[in-house]
C-alpha cells in the first residue's frame, strides 16, 4: 500500500507512530504537509500537485489535519476523495468534528446523551441561556479550540456573562454548555477503529484543574469500557461519518454524555496507558479498506434527472406498517430501500421479507416524485411562547 499521512509535524509522536506501524508493516509511507499541496480542477480530471510537481497518487490517505489549518486541510482532504483515494475520515466528517456546534446539532437529532448546551449572540440572551442549560456553574467552551484550551469553567452568572460578553467583543464564537457535576476533573476517552472501541482511558485532572485533557497534565488510566458507553462512542463515531476517532464522554448520572468527537486523536496517552498498539490498528484498518474508497452516496446516485436520495420515516398509521418490503411495492415503483435504521440499530441492504414498524426509517435511492408521497408533514413541535416584548416605534421608523 502506498500511503500518504496528512500532517504538518512529522516529529510528533502520532505521526512518528502511524509512519513507524505502516513501514513495519512492509508499506510505503510519506508524510505530507497539507499547505504545500496545490489543487488542479479540470473537466472529469480532478487532480493534485506538492511542491509544484503532479503527485504519485497513493492508495489511502491518513489525514492528521490541525485545526489552524483545517480549511485548507479538509479541502485538500475532498480533493483525493474525488480522486477516489481512500480515507478513513472523510472531509464532511473532520469538518463536522471541528466545530463543536456543529457536532452537537448533528448529534443532538438523534437518541444519545449529550450536555445541555446552548448558543446565543446577543449579551441580551445570555441570563435565559445560562437558565435553560441548568444555572451556574457552566462550562464556557470556544466551539473550534483544542487540547482544553478555550474551556472556561464560570461558578457565578456575573462571572459567566463577564467572560461571554468579553470573547464576543473579541468576534469568538462561544458555547454555553451545562456543567455535569459528578464528572468534574475527569472523563472518558473511547478509541474507535472500524464501528468498535479498541481502547479505551479515563483521564483525571491534577490539583484546582477542571480540565482533564493529557496535554494539560491529566493522568490518564486504562479502563474497560461499560457496554452502555462502548455502544454510545461506536454510534457517536457513525452519526459523525469517522472510522477512526476519539470518543470524549463526561460520566453523569444519567448515563454517557458525549462531550466531543474527534478526528485527529493523540495516540501518545492511550498508548502510553493501555500499552496497546492501537497506530498499528489504524494502519491495518486502512491497509484492508484501501481498495475500496468510500463515495458520497447522495453525490452519486442523484446524478440521474428526476431521481435523488431520501430518509423517510415510516409514521403511524401509514399503511406500510406490518407489509414487508417487497409487500409495499417500492422496488416496482423504482425506488430501493438501502438502510433500515429501527432504534438504534442500522440494517444495511435489508431483505425484503422484512416487516416494516412504525417509526422505522428508510434510507432510499429511487424516483423523486415517488418519494415525496411517501414523506407525510412533519408534526409540528407544540410548546409554550413567550410573548415577544413591545419594540417602541420612535418618529421615522418605517414599519
Amino acid at each position: 500500500m502506498r500511503l500518504n499521512i496528512l500532517s504538518r509535524s512529522p516529529e510528533c509522536y502520532s505521526t512518528m507512530r502511524l509512519v513507524e506501524a505502516a513501514k513495519d508493516r512492509g508499506h510505503k509511507v510519506l508524510v505530507r504537509d497539507v499547505l504545500n499541496y496545490a489543487i488542479d480542477i479540470d473537466q472529469g480530471e480532478p487532480d493534485l500537485y506538492y511542491q509544484g510537481k503532479e503527485i504519485n497518487i497513493p492508495n489511502a490517505v491518513i489525514p492528521r489535519i490541525g485545526t489552524s489549518v483545517t480549511r485548507y486541510g479538509t479541502t485538500v482532504l475532498r480533493q483525493f476523495e474525488q480522486m477516489d483515494v481512500y480515507t478513513p475520515n472523510t472531509s464532511s466528517g473532520v469538518t463536522n468534528s471541528r466545530d463543536k456546534l456543529r457536532s452537537l446539532q448533528i448529534l443532538s437529532k438523534h437518541n444519545i446523551g449529550i450536555p445541555r448546551t446552548a448558543y446565543v449572540s446577543r449579551k441580551e440572551d445570555v441570563n435565559d441561556a445560562l437558565e435553560r442549560v441548568g444555572g451556574t456553574p457552566v462550562i464556557i467552551k470556544l466551539i473550534e479550540g483544542t487540547q482544553g484550551v478555550g474551556v472556561i469553567l464560570a461558578d457565578k452568572p456575573e462571572i459567566a456573562k463577564a467572560i461571554i460578553e468579553t470573547l464576543h467583543s473579541a468576534h469568538q464564537n462561544v458555547l454555553i454548555q451545562k456543567f455535569v457535576a459528578e464528572s468534574k476533573g475527569k472523563d472518558v476517552r473511547a478509541f474507535v477503529i472500524n464501528d468498535r472501541v479498541v481502547g479505551a482511558i479515563r483521564r483525571t485532572a491534577q490539583g484546582q484543574e477542571f480540565r482533564s485533557n493529557v496535554h494539560r497534565g491529566g493522568v490518564a488510566t486504562p479502563i474497560d469500557l461499560d457496554p452502555t458507553y462502548e455502544n454510545a462512542a461506536v454510534r457517536a463515531a457513525q452519526i459523525m461519518g469517522l472510522k477512526v476517532c476519539g470518543v470524549d464522554m463526561l460520566e453523569g448520572a444519567d448515563g454517557p454524555q458525549i462531550m466531543e468527537v474527534n478526528s485527529s486523536p493523540g495516540l501518545e496517552g492511550i498508548e502510553g496507558s493501555t500499552g496497546l498498539d492501537i497506530a498499528g490498528e489504524i494502519i491495518d484498518f486502512v491497509a484492508d479498506q484501501a481498495n475500496m474508497p468510500d463515495i458520497d452516496l447522495r453525490q452519486r446516485l442523484t446524478v440521474s434527472r428526476g431521481y435523488g436520495v431520501a430518509d423517510i420515516t415510516i409514521p403511524d398509521g401509514s399503511p406500510y406498517i406490518g407489509k414487508t418490503i417487497k409487500e409495499t411495492g417500492l422496488r416496482e415503483d423504482d425506488v430501493a430501500v438501502l438502510t433500515l435504521k429501527r432504534g438504534d440499530s442500522v440494517i444495511s441492504n435489508p431483505k425484503s421479507s422484512r416487516v416494516l414498524e412504525s417509526d422505522d426509517t428508510l434510507l432510499c435511492y429511487g424516483k423523486v416524485e415517488i418519494m415525496k408521497k411517501m414523506i407525510q408533514d412533519r408534526p409540528r413541535r407544540r410548546r409554550e411562547l413567550q410573548p415577544l416584548p413591545e419594540t417602541p416605534v420612535t418618529e421615522g421608523t418605517t414599519l
